[in-house]
């Protein structure tokens, strides 16, 4: 049989995902037998169902025979709605027209890198990271260039770090506030100063806002609110995160710029053909509908959030700030790694075999996560305190 495409080497995966596939089967294999379990401190996973109303609405359209193709784009009610609430954050008066439904918020990062990036071009992404923006960028045989989000700053990068970065053969710029994995969220002062550096360069940006309700100290601002900056850049959003619906795969791309939504829409024509019908419906509930449960969530992830921190610094040779934004907690812990002379990599399986919580090292966002693991606070409660309980248990008899 013929060889696989030059391509496929290149392309990375989400490594969490193989961590928790590694877990499932410790846990199965030799913790089950025992009668244990696995506390899971780790996953990007919303720690909610999703609301009973929204659910009510995907039934109610399956029951209408909502269950036919739709257009691309997706339906123009969804787009409607998506627009309206967009613009309540970046006021760009957005249309229906501005905006691309897709399967999940992840494919607008696929769709734009694909529109834009040919071989050698440059995409510059701060890290620690999301790595799909890395994975799909060198897929297609282009050139990620990192720039250090650090810990003293609130991983925040220095406007000087993005201007150095940039060359003639610098396409497009991948922002994302609030941050997976570090919980950080740009000031709006970086942000004013990234959007003047946009403008200036002629960069495209995609500015991955799936966290946007998700502001734990003041207001989430999008880059796209800036002057000049509504033509360059692609606001991703989507249901995952905010309403708890992450296997219902709705999420969407906005911009100003007819151009790149159209090539967006091709991209999708030939992918998928549209999204789910149902789901749109679904969704359409999740951002037009009663907000209550994701004020009710939004508080107890603060909640988690301040708990996860006071338990993680009692805890020696650990040390974190508490995030702003999303539900991810960044633990610088190279303390223990020198202590112990082992990577974050180690010390996270050490942490799952011997102490049966489940966290992530840092290195899986990036180089620049070397020092750190990454919590989430989507556990409840009485989990985190078990969970941290174990850890410092651990950590101190060795």
């Amino acid at each position: 049989m013929k060889n696989f495409s030059n391509r496929m080497p290149r392309l990375g995966t989400e490594n969490a995902f193989s961590v928790i596939g590694k877990a499932k089967k410790f846990e199965a294999e030799v913790l089950a037998p025992a009668g244990k379990k696995l506390i899971y401190l780790q996953i990007g996973e919303p720690g909610f169902d999703t609301p009973r109303n929204i659910n009510d609405a995907a039934i109610k359209a399956i029951n209408d025979n909502q269950t036919h193709y739709t257009p691309t784009a997706g339906i123009q009610i969804l787009r409607e709605a998506v627009a309206k609430s967009t613009n309540k954050y970046a006021p760009n008066d957005y249309t229906f027209e501005d905006v691309v439904i897709t399967s999940g918020a992840k494919p607008i990062i696929f769709y734009m890198i694909n529109a834009l990036v040919d071989e050698g071009d440059e995409v510059i992404v701060p890290n620690p990271c999301f790595p799909i923006y890395g994975s799909v960028t060198e897929y297609l045989g282009g050139k990620v260039v990192p720039i250090k989000l650090t810990e003293e700053n609130d991983f925040n990068f220095k406007i000087e770090e993005l201007e150095k970065s940039i060359t003639p053969k610098t396409k497009l710029l991948i922002i994302n506030s609030p941050q997976n994995p570090t919980g950080g969220v740009f000031s709006k002062e970086l942000l004013g100063q990234i959007a003047e550096v946009a403008i200036k360069n002629d960069l495209w940006v995609l500015s991955d806002e799936i966290y946007n309700e998700m502001v734990h100290e003041g207001e989430h601002v999008s880059l796209a609110s800036f002057p000049g900056m509504a033509e360059r850049t692609v606001i991703l959003n989507g249901c995952s995160k905010t309403y708890a619906m992450t296997g219902y795969r709705v999420g969407w791309g906005v911009s100003k710029n007819k151009e790149m939504m159209k090539a967006i829409e091709q991209l999708a024509c030939n992918d998928t053909s549209c999204v789910n019908a149902s789901a749109q419906y679904a969704a359409l509930e999740a951002v037009s509908g009663p907000q209550a449960d994701v004020e009710m969530m939004l508080a107890e992830y603060k909640n988690r959030r301040d708990l996860l921190v006071k338990l993680v610094n009692e805890v020696p040779g650990m040390k974190c700030v508490a995030p702003k934004g999303a539900f991810y907690l960044m633990v610088n812990v190279r303390e223990i790694l020198n202590k112990l002379n082992i990577t974050a990599e180690e010390l996270c399986d050490r942490i799952m075999k011997e102490a049966h919580v489940l966290i992530l090292p840092g290195t899986v966002f990036g180089h620049f996560g070397e020092d750190f693991v990454r919590f989430s606070y989507v556990s409840t409660q009485e989990m985190i305190i078990e969970g941290m309980q174990r850890i410092k248990a651990f950590l101190t008899k060795i």
